[in-house]
């Protein structure tokens, strides 16, 4: 016996079955229940509605089968009284929400009572729905026990949910390309942009040089550092003393090229400018001072600076006899005083004479000045 066969008997020991106003109330009653049960579900479509209030049409017209009379199997059939339903409302159902739906007639063959039964005639119920409930009817219960083999809720039928399965494993499955395709967009452009490069790879330019002017005849020597700030190069170091505007006897210069020593809140300087021919400055390297320097590694240190708003490039030429020369120097000299290192190795030699250190003020010979503080020199340790 399923839920609404058991709902409608249990409604029936509650009163007469025997009498018609009272089961046209328990169907009524029953119609309610269900309909108040499908409102509850809102998973539950039209055509499944339709289905299951055929399936209670169909339980009532087997019910209601057994209380009408047995007719013959042949010969005439009288004309069967019309069943209505009458407009009584229907006790109520714990079921669900109710939902309104229009009266139907139940029309059933009755047959007369002196008639020899011969076999049974189903009634018409047509499709019946429930109007308010019912003072004085039976409350059904549509629900069953579990082990009844029925439940009460009405769920939606098997193709509904296999339609929802799948729905739900297509939409995971677009969601889930769009997010890694949107992924795979986004590591593109970083990459692109260089987002995951290092520090490392970023700075790719060179490292900046000294301010340096080289020529097509600058040939440095390993581990010329270039100016330096005033000392910078001081320490640790015994420095001996090359030239020093206090004693400017040992300048010479040509006669195109001028050599005047000034004074200012800096300190006193010798100003040296080359004439229009690039003719240099020299500046004498005692023989005892070189005699010092014979045999080791020795850094020179020119003090300068460029004539005040004229920067220029200076050039710098080394003859210290027997112990070579220096190579080609070229610095660009601004306006603040700077020191310009060059190292030179010396052989191990006896000199034989003095040297010289010619300085060049303007390389572009356009007649700018370059003040020189002092010239000195040191043994590396």
């Amino acid at each position: 016996m399923d839920a609404i066969e058991k709902a409608i008997r249990n409604a029936f020991e509650k009163g007469n079955a025997e009498d018609r106003a009272f089961r046209e109330r328990v169907y009524r009653s029953a119609f309610a229940a269900l309909d108040r049960a499908l409102q509850a579900n809102p998973d539950v479509t039209v055509e499944v509605a339709i289905k299951r209030r055929k399936a209670i049409q169909a339980k009532i017209t087997e019910i209601e089968s057994e209380y009408l009379p047995a007719v013959p199997d042949v010969g005439s059939q009288g004309d069967a009284p019309a069943v209505e339903l009458g407009a009584d409302t229907a006790p109520p159902v714990e079921t669900g929400q109710p939902v309104s739906s229009p009266a139907v007639v139940v029309d059933a063959p009755v047959q007369s009572a002196s008639d020899a039964p011969r076999s049974r005639v189903l009634p018409i119920v047509p499709d019946i729905m429930p109007d308010a409930g019912l003072p004085g009817a039976p409350a059904i219960d549509m629900s069953a026990p579990a082990s009844a083999g029925a439940a009460t809720e009405v769920a939606p039928d098997r193709d509904e949910r296999r339609i929802r399965g799948r729905r739900l494993p297509l939409t995971a499955i677009f969601l889930t390309v769009t997010l890694l395709a949107a992924v795979g967009i986004g590591l593109f452009f970083a990459v692109q942009t260089g987002v995951f490069k290092t520090q490392a790879q970023l700075d790719t330019a060179p490292p900046e040089a000294p301010p340096t002017v080289e020529g097509d005849d600058f040939t440095p020597a390993e581990g010329d550092t270039g100016p330096a700030k005033p000392g910078a190069a001081d320490q640790s170091r015994d420095w001996i003393n090359v030239f020093s505007p206090t004693d400017a006897s040992h300048v010479s210069a040509p006669s195109d090229a001028k050599a005047e020593v000034m004074k200012d809140d800096t300190g006193s300087f010798l100003r040296i400018r080359s004439g229009a021919s690039g003719s240099a400055i020299s500046f004498d390297v005692g023989q005892g001072v070189l005699e010092k320097l014979a045999g080791k590694h020795a850094v020179f240190d020119i003090i300068a600076r460029s004539e005040e708003g004229k920067e220029t490039q200076i050039s710098v030429d080394c003859n210290f006899g027997e112990l070579g020369d220096c190579g080609r120097k070229r610095y660009a000299v601004g306006q603040q005083q700077n020191e310009y290192l060059f190292d030179v190795p010396f052989p191990n030699k006896h000199p034989g004479s003095a040297g010289t250190i010619a300085i060049n003020s303007d390389f572009d010979k356009q007649g700018k000045a370059a003040d020189i503080y002092e010239i000195r020199v040191s043994v590396e340790p």
